[in-house]
């Protein structure tokens, strides 16, 4: 059925006019016909959280997000706040702009609403400050006095408003464009299979840069956001199955809830920012098949599998296989990305999920390792370890598991396998790197799991 875009906005059901492009930015929209500027645009690319607005969740859940990377069409059907919206009926400001103000956490005050919007959504999200600062950036104030603001904010308590209903799942944009929400696995497969070169798109957090900086306007779009087969989290004894639409601030609620995968969910705090894993899926990082897609190493280390769906039917097929080159994976056009099993690693086993980068958070992997080693005793009985940033695509580094296999669990057999490592692989020189630092680098990465695993040599 066909529609116009509706999705509450500060409490109130607003419809987007007929013939507005539905792969236009909220960003844009909000600054330009809806009159909202206290929105701000940095950088265009989910970097500076300048542009942070939250999703309110029917759940009372917040989730702050960078505007500039969510399309008109992503956010049909939902219930977002900006900085307009948190002032009170008579016009005063929230208890959390009043803190920032008078703790002297703004100065120029460009980056303040976004900082803002951050700040209300960590006052109902909890955890660390500084994990809820990492998506935006200050460049005259400085953190100490906005840290220590956040620290004297709590909750207002307020109720989250409840998104429209909508039936609408298809938009037309004014320049021949059409964008589709369909709300079935049926629906989803009966258009890619008509069309097989629409972008498909989930939260959009690489593949929205397309439209924020190259200002591209695809003429057909399938959102997998309203599919429930693709938006559901299921945990058992043998691991996780993670639908393909699940953001990434779900994925690591469930993985910081499972002492097994501790180490990729202290990956995940590092994925992005706040922002980001807001919208970002699973999915969409192995749609892209980035080699340096800071969640794929791990699901190669675990041997994880894809559950990929089509009209003739699913197949579930090892990540390790799904990806086949730089940017490409085994998916026929014809068929999604439906969900990835993760196993559980096994009892006594280490799995390490590592990556190196110039920040430590929300910066692009320079390299990553991640790696599973299962012990028999004091015997290594198999490895498997997954390499990003290296080459094209992530992929196994069988001459260093082959250097670890059999042997006793030492020193000198894991610098065995670093060096393995390190002949084995032909990285390149960018503006992250030089060859010669990833290289070492990353075999660093293998011989810290020693440092941090010694004990088990005397098993």
């Amino acid at each position: 059925m066909e529609g116009p875009i509706t999705f509450t906005l500060n409490g109130v059901v607003r419809t987007v006019p007929d013939g507005t492009s539905p792969t236009a930015t909220l960003l844009d929209w909000l600054r330009g016909p809806a009159g909202l500027t206290g929105t701000k645009e940095g950088c265009a690319e989910g970097d500076c959280g300048a542009c942070t607005v939250v999703l309110e969740e029917p759940d009372g859940a917040r989730a702050p997000v960078n505007a500039c990377l969510v399309m008109l069409g992503q956010a049909h059907g939902r219930a977002i706040r900006t900085v307009e919206g948190l002032r009170g009926p008579d016009g005063t400001p929230h208890p959390v702009q009043a803190t920032l103000a008078e703790m002297d956490g703004t100065q120029c005050g460009f980056c303040t609403p976004g900082i803002v919007m951050s700040a209300w959504a960590h006052t109902r999200e909890g955890g660390d400050v500084h994990d809820a600062l990492a998506g935006n950036l200050c460049r005259c104030t400085g953190y100490r006095p906005i840290v220590e603001a956040m620290a004297a904010m709590t909750d207002d308590g307020a109720p989250a408003p409840q998104p429209p209903l909508t039936t609408a799942e298809v938009f037309r944009g004014g320049v021949g464009q059409v964008f589709h929400r369909p709300r079935s696995l049926a629906a989803l497969l009966s258009l890619r299979a008509a069309q097989p070169d629409a972008w498909l798109l989930a939260g959009g957090t690489d593949l929205g840069l397309r439209v924020s900086e190259g200002r591209e306007a695809p003429a057909q779009v399938i959102c997998v956001l309203g599919v429930p087969e693709l938006d559901g989290i299921e945990a058992d004894a043998r691991g996780l199955r993670i639908g393909a639409a699940v953001p990434y601030r779900r994925l690591l609620d469930a993985c910081a809830a499972d002492a097994a995968f501790a180490p990729l969910a202290n990956l995940l705090r590092r994925l992005g920012s706040r922002q980001i894993r807001g919208f970002g899926t699973l999915g969409g990082n192995l749609g892209t098949a980035s080699p340096i897609g800071d969640a794929l190493p791990p699901l190669v280390a675990l041997g994880a599998t894809v559950w990929i769906a089509g009209q003739d039917g699913q197949r579930d097929i090892a990540v390790e296989d799904f990806l086949t080159g730089y940017r490409a994976n085994a998916l026929r056009s014809d068929e999604v990305i439906r969900n990835v099993f993760l196993p559980r690693p096994p009892p006594g086993a280490i799995f390490a999920a590592e990556k190196l980068s110039k920040r430590h958070d929300q910066d692009i992997a320079t390299t990553g390792l991640s790696a599973l080693i299962t012990l028999d005793g004091g015997t290594v009985a198999a490895a498997r370890i997954a390499l990003g940033g290296v080459g094209p695509r992530v992929e196994r580094c069988t001459p260093a598991e082959a250097a670890l296999a059999g042997r006793p669990w030492s020193r000198g057999t894991v610098e065995a396998a670093a060096a393995a490592l390190e002949a084995a692989i032909a990285p390149m020189t960018d503006l992250r790197g030089s060859a010669a630092y990833r290289r070492r680098a990353t075999g660093n990465l293998l011989r810290r799991l020693w440092h941090r695993y010694p004990v088990l040599e005397a098993a």
